[in-house]
């Protein structure tokens, strides 16, 4: 890119020169000097001039370029036609009121005005294109005469976005499949190929359970890619001054302006830091969990003893976690307890218990 600025401007240079110089010359007395104007010395002259220029320029014209670039890939292909159109309307109207500015004998004015005139018009038109988009919609394009009048339109706003970017553990985990075929991920799920790579390493493991894991993995990617109303894309670029594929996925979120979908927490805590959003499943899992008030009567199996004395552990079908104070005492056995109380930790959620007929017990000697 450097190399095509680099000779755009050389040509560019020649040209102003070989236009330019000779009238320099004739202020300066030396337009009859036929070693200093002549066409070959004043385009290189101005070749010269502009390459020079390039060369101190040409970093902050690609680094420009690319957030230009940057910017345009992130808009709609709506909002590109539209611009394009109302610009090329715009010039079209400049050029027609610049016309009788080229008959002018004052040069500044016949060059300069309507240059002014074309730049202002065509930016115009360009603002009006993509600012207008909705409404050049709905001339141009048939409407439902059943039900134009009423349908409410759902404008995308700031807060969308439209990828959904997986990492390796919440593949894996493989309730991203459930998730997505009942719609509530909004958008495309973005499989980037460095984490493709990564559960392929995982299920070529020498380490039978992470072999298990790897293969359920690539399982639950070619059940999402074959599931119809799960838009599935790949991302096939990398970062190559990057090792860590955690970080690579932060790296791509910002490109993109996605969303990364994880159950890693410390990804979860180093994307919120860095401002990028995160989904993570297991904060969803916690969330849709049934909520118990101490008080309320349920029944259990008490399936472990617990880690402080005479405690037992049993587990609701979701998986959240029970602790039955003298719970030992009815190992394996199904009972009857009442909640005291809930504790919300970021690894789930803990309920703590008593047996229904302990409690009575003490009801009974206090009266």
């Amino acid at each position: 890119m450097k190399k095509v600025y680099h000779t755009i401007l050389t040509i560019l240079g020649g040209g102003i020169g070989v236009s330019l110089l000779p009238e320099i010359w004739e202020g300066l007395g030396l337009d009859g000097n036929r070693y200093v104007d002549n066409f070959i010395v004043n385009s290189l002259i101005g070749a010269g001039l502009f390459y020079l220029l390039s060369l101190l320029t040409g970093n902050r014209f690609i680094s420009q370029y690319k957030k230009l670039e940057e910017t345009i890939s992130k808009k709609s292909s709506q909002y590109l036609l539209f611009g394009s159109i109302g610009a090329i309307i715009g010039l079209l109207l400049g050029v027609l009121m610049s016309v009788p500015f080229y008959n002018m004998e004052i040069k500044l004015i016949r060059d300069i005005i309507p240059a002014l005139i074309l730049l202002t018009l065509g930016f115009l038109g360009f603002r009006i294109g993509t600012t207008k988009m909705d409404d050049w919609r709905k001339l141009f394009m048939p409407k439902n005469k059943k039900n134009a009048d009423d349908v409410l339109e759902r404008k995308v706003d700031e807060t969308f976005r439209k990828y959904k970017i997986l990492d390796t553990s919440v593949i894996i985990d493989g309730r991203i499949y459930d998730i997505a075929k009942t719609g509530f991920v909004e958008g495309t799920l973005l499989i980037p190929n460095f984490v493709l790579y990564e559960l392929q390493y995982i299920a070529d493991s020498g380490d039978s359970l992470k072999r298990v894991r790897g293969r359920r993995g690539l399982d639950i990617l070619n059940a999402l890619q074959k599931e119809e109303s799960v838009d599935v894309e790949m991302y096939d670029g990398d970062f190559e001054d990057i090792t860590e594929v955690d970080s690579k996925l932060i790296r791509l979120a910002k490109l993109l302006d996605g969303v990364l979908v994880t159950n890693d927490y410390n990804l979860n805590k180093v994307s919120e830091f860095q401002n990028v959003p995160v989904l993570n499943i297991n904060a969803l899992a916690n969330a849709v969990k049934p909520v118990v008030i101490p008080g309320e009567n349920m029944r259990v199996k008490v399936v472990k003893a617990g880690t402080e004395r005479q405690q037992g552990v049993a587990y609701l079908d979701d998986g959240t976690m029970i602790v039955v104070e003298d719970g030992q005492h009815y190992m394996n056995k199904e009972i009857e307890v009442v909640v005291t109380s809930a504790l919300q930790t970021a690894a789930g959620r803990m309920i703590f218990a008593k047996p229904v007929h302990a409690q009575r017990s003490i009801m009974e000697e206090n009266k």
